[in-house]
């Protein structure tokens, strides 16, 4: 940073709004800066503003200690970290790698669907589901379900290696462990094995799933983060719909061992492909800031970024000085047990993480891809008729998934996760009905169960379309750095907890309830629809710090009582609860224009105000 760059936060104390753009001005007048407005602490605000003051050059950051256990990790280089010419080839380059871990993610959750009908593995594995036995039963579940319990314990590790030796080491550590856990699972000879195989590859998985969206979120920029993520899971999609088709073709084969080992073999492809990589990209921005190493940050930021990096490396080390006070908080345990304020808002934002992704779960979309097949058989179809039905459910799906690069970064994540969760339950309740009659004997069977099949096909592309990226992008943004890698593992935990249960009493629903379970996932998707409006602040296209301000500064769990106590404090920005609109940046969108609308509300329409309502609350 040169001389006349350079930036006295000591001055910036005590100004205000004014002041502060004026003095942003004469450092930089290409260029607008985003510096909270006001703090509601002055005095904290101060000592790191005078703290940040001293340091002349960004550099100067002290480093932390090296963890005892780092030295014997594989990890990040610089010195073999890929050169493009083009931030923007690095983009692609990212994003790509990224999505080939959410592929295999895709693929591994996806090859057990098959793999549950083939004679061979069900008579190794001492299951018999066609007699109806709750052991039956509960064997076929609980195989699938505790590859969830191994990741929940991966994604506690994989987070904690990933604050304290890096995002790279984190991701090199799961994808190893997964090699081991797929090597098991395919050679397995009984049930016992195949269960402590499914456990070892859940705690890879756990490890890669927290760690990579925390990655490709931090070395991305806030203008692309769901866009970026969504390619991702469209890809993610992609794995799971391939494991499908080649174990279709697999099944072809009269030789019915392979036919369930082959498919499970192929994952160990990705995986190599992904630990032969990971070594040559970058490590993120902001976890080398927080350990004193500035200039590789800066680097990082310079190749992946096209425009001026200092202010967003001064974003970063201002948010870094004021992590390092909090460092007593990087806790698993302090995270929840809460005793200080920086520990409340901690456990607020892993309330909101771990139940997002259990809502997730609940809008039902384990029971609908997992058991597609036995949905598709109840509906009146042949189990050949299902098994296509079922692939060609994964493609539209997959495709599906596109809209989300198009939509989550220009509505929101709030709409989209609302009308997501509005879309689908009424194809749930129309799909439950008709599924009922389709169960019945009579003339209309199959012109009922082909509808039944559409219905599934609407509700699964528009999961894709909505909910299945957002919960994984959120807990991304809402975290600070100093335990971002932990809140993305407190998410996974989340994903855990829903998917093991849902996969675990699934055939017991089914075989209880049959066309009722689309009815129980219709009343779930209204279900989850408050705790979206009243509890998630939208996050689009706002900078993580400023992000982290919110958190810091808001004490109400009601995101409108909470966005209302940010204004109040000061900070001259849109409600939390719409699309972001560019905030402190866009010094036009002040208070007293909202307050001027406010007023005028009288004077218009009852069908104007419940659109200006629905409009504050980020839902048009």
């Amino acid at each position: 940073m040169s001389q006349n760059e350079k930036i006295d936060m000591s001055e910036l104390s005590g100004k205000t709004d004014t002041e502060h753009r004026e003095h942003f001005s004469s450092v930089n007048s290409s260029r607008s800066i985003t510096i909270p407005s006001s703090r509601p602490n002055e005095k904290a605000h101060n000592d790191l503003a005078n703290e940040a003051g001293e340091i002349e050059h960004t550099e100067e950051i002290p480093p932390l200690p090296e963890w005892w256990l780092s030295k014997y990790l594989p990890g990040y280089s610089s010195k073999r970290m890929l050169k493009f010419k083009k931030p923007h080839t690095y983009y692609w380059a990212i994003n790509l790698l990224a999505g080939l871990a959410i592929l295999f993610y895709g693929y591994d959750q996806g090859v057990m669907s098959q793999v549950n009908l083939n004679d061979n593995y069900l008579q190794l594995m001492g299951i018999y589901p066609t007699t109806g036995n709750s052991r039956n039963l509960a064997a076929l579940g609980g195989i699938v379900s505790v590859y969830y319990g191994g990741s929940l314990i991966g994604a506690l590790i994989g987070g904690t290696i990933a604050d304290r030796s890096g995002r790279i080491t984190a991701i090199i550590l799961g994808v190893l462990t997964s090699i081991i856990g797929a090597v098991f699972q395919s050679s397995a000879m009984n049930i016992t094995w195949m269960c402590c195989a499914r456990v070892v590859t859940g705690l890879g998985v756990g490890a890669i799933d927290a760690v990579i969206p925390v990655w490709s979120s931090e070395v991305s920029s806030h203008q692309a983060r769901g866009s970026f993520l969504a390619v991702e899971f469209f890809l993610n999609i992609g794995g799971l719909a391939l494991a499908y088709w080649i174990e279709i073709f697999a099944g072809l084969n009269s030789n019915k061992v392979m036919a369930w080992r082959t498919p499970i073999a192929l994952q160990i492809v990705f995986l190599l492909t992904i630990l032969v990589l990971i070594p040559f990209f970058p490590e993120s921005p902001r976890y080398l800031a927080k350990v004193g190493r500035v200039s590789e940050a800066r680097a990082v930021l310079q190749a992946t970024r096209s425009g001026d990096v200092e202010a967003e490396l001064r974003l970063i080390v201002r948010s870094v000085m004021h992590d390092r006070q909090n460092a007593h908080d990087n806790h698993y345990t302090s995270m929840i047990f809460a005793k200080t304020k920086t520990q409340r808002e901690l456990r607020w934002r892993v309330v909101l993480s771990v139940w997002l992704q259990i809502m997730q779960e609940l809008v039902g979309i384990g029971v609908i891809t997992v058991y597609a097949i036995d949905l598709i058989q109840g509906a009146g179809f042949s189990l050949s008729e299902s098994k296509l039905l079922a692939g060609f459910n994964d493609i539209s799906y997959m495709f599906c998934v596109l809209f989300a690069v198009f939509t989550l970064d220009r509505c929101g994540r709030r709409s989209t996760m609302v009308w997501g969760a509005v879309a689908m339950a009424l194809f749930l309740l129309i799909g439950g009905i008709l599924d009922k009659y389709a169960q019945a004997e009579g003339p209309n069977k199959r012109m009922f169960g082909g509808a039944v099949v559409a219905f599934t096909f609407l509700y699964t592309g528009t999961f894709g379309a909505t909910w299945l990226v957002t919960p994984w992008l959120y807990p991304t943004e809402l975290f600070p750095t100093y335990v971002r890698a932990k809140g993305g593992a407190w998410s996974v935990v989340g994903w855990s907890i829903g998917n093991g249960v849902v996969t675990m009493i699934t055939p017991f629903l089914f075989q209880a309830i049959g066309y009722g379970v689309m009815l129980l996932l219709f009343g779930l998707n209204i279900f989850v629809i408050p705790f979206i409006i009243f509890m998630y602040p939208e996050t689009s296209g706002r900078p993580l710090e400023q992000i982290d301000d919110f958190f810091s500064n808001a004490t109400s769990w009601n995101v409108f009582k909470a966005s209302q106590q940010i204004r109040d404090q000061g900070f001259v920005d849109w409600q939390w609860t719409r699309k972001y609109k560019g905030g402190i940046e866009h010094e036009d969108v002040a208070l007293e224009t909202i307050d001027t609308k406010d007023e005028s509300k009288s004077t218009q329409g009852p069908f104007t105000r419940l659109r200006r309502k629905a409009s504050a609350a980020g839902l048009l």
